[in-house]
């Protein structure tokens, strides 16, 4: 995926913790400066081969790709015209902190995701991994979860896992949304891993722009790690990924994740808009510590290889190369990450 500078209000929480869900305390609280600094650039090769050109923040903040408003980030792709098609710059994000060794929760508050044919916004969470280390990051048990990704507008949000071998989920675990594959290992499954489509259609792209963005949280249950030499012994107890989804103007919003305060109780935030229990597999083996990527990109092997299917004009690159106004759009603006643990 590549990052963006295009944000539509999300809320996203990371909740690693043992049993059941229970009260977390806020230990952090970011927004505008505080936000942006707890995030670095990552100049890499783009590990998904987008129409993109990641640059440091030195050159992001020559060219206009960034801007601290108050409380308010965004982070913009280029949408300048090339005499001389190039990629796109772009700025690809990733949090300093590790997100997701033991009891954490990780609110975003998001008002804008990028939008646009060619567009590939993602908000993750992953190793951190240039390309020559992307295939390594699965083998050895760290995976991704992707809480907000989609392509070319096409709506709604597509939440994922992608693992190494061993996670899979029965349709019955997850059947209450529509599913993207239940075999989450990227070896067996050209790296689609398992998803499930989140039945807002307010949760991704135009839609949710329009609407004022919108909520979106992933919660996790785990045991806690116990070593055992070179190995760990886990506990098998009940654990889940959990992703939740709210529009900005949801009455059911929890006042929690809506005004963030000084602890969050996800046992009383109903249903989730995404489930994947721990039944056939130990989250452990399969999901390590990760750190969270903001990320757009254009075309590459997702948003390129379906482009035409998607009701988008021309080809993809010509399309990018040659359409540089359409991506006036194209940005992520968050308002606040709140870490509870």
């Amino acid at each position: 995926m590549k990052p963006s500078k295009l944000f539509s209000a999300f809320i996203m929480l990371v909740v690693i913790g043992c049993a059941d869900a229970a009260t977390y305390l806020n230990t952090e609280r970011l927004s505008g400066q505080s936000f942006l600094n707890a995030f670095s650039w990552m100049a890499i090769p783009d590990p998904t081969e987008g129409r993109v050109d990641y640059v440091n923040q030195s050159t992001a903040q020559s060219s206009g790709l960034y801007s601290v408003s108050g409380d308010t980030v965004t982070l913009r792709a280029d949408n300048k015209p090339f005499s001389i098609p190039v990629d796109r710059a772009e700025s690809r994000s990733d949090c300093n902190r590790i997100i997701g060794t033991t009891n954490t929760v990780a609110i975003f508050d998001i008002s804008h995701i990028p939008e646009g044919c060619g567009t590939w916004p993602a908000v993750c969470k992953s190793l951190r991994s240039p390309a020559s280390t992307r295939v390594l990051k699965y083998s050895l048990g760290y995976g991704e979860i992707d809480i907000v990704e989609g392509i070319n507008n096409r709506v709604p949000n597509q939440s994922t896992l992608h693992t190494n071998a061993g996670m899979y989920f029965t349709h019955d675990q997850i059947s209450f949304r529509q599913t993207k594959g239940n075999d989450c290992n990227v070896y067996t499954t050209n790296n689609r891993g398992c998803g499930v489509l989140i039945s807002d259609r307010n949760s991704f792209g135009p839609n949710f722009n329009n609407n004022g963005g919108g909520w979106s949280v992933l919660s996790f249950l785990f045991v806690d790690w116990v070593s055992n030499s070179t190995r760990y012994a886990v506990e098998r107890s009940k654990t889940y990924v959990a992703i939740y989804f709210w529009g900005r103007n949801d009455s059911s919003v929890p006042v929690e994740v809506k005004s963030p305060r000084g602890s969050v109780d996800t046992s009383t935030w109903g249903t989730p808009a995404a489930h994947f229990p721990d039944t056939n597999c130990y989250f452990t083996s399969h999901l390590g510590p990760m750190h969270i990527i903001i990320n757009l990109t254009f075309c590459g092997i997702w948003a390129g290889n379906v482009y035409s299917s998607c009701g988008c004009p021309s080809t993809c690159i010509d399309y990018v190369n040659n359409i540089p106004w359409e991506f006036t759009n194209a940005y992520f603006e968050f308002n606040s990450l709140n870490i509870y643990q």
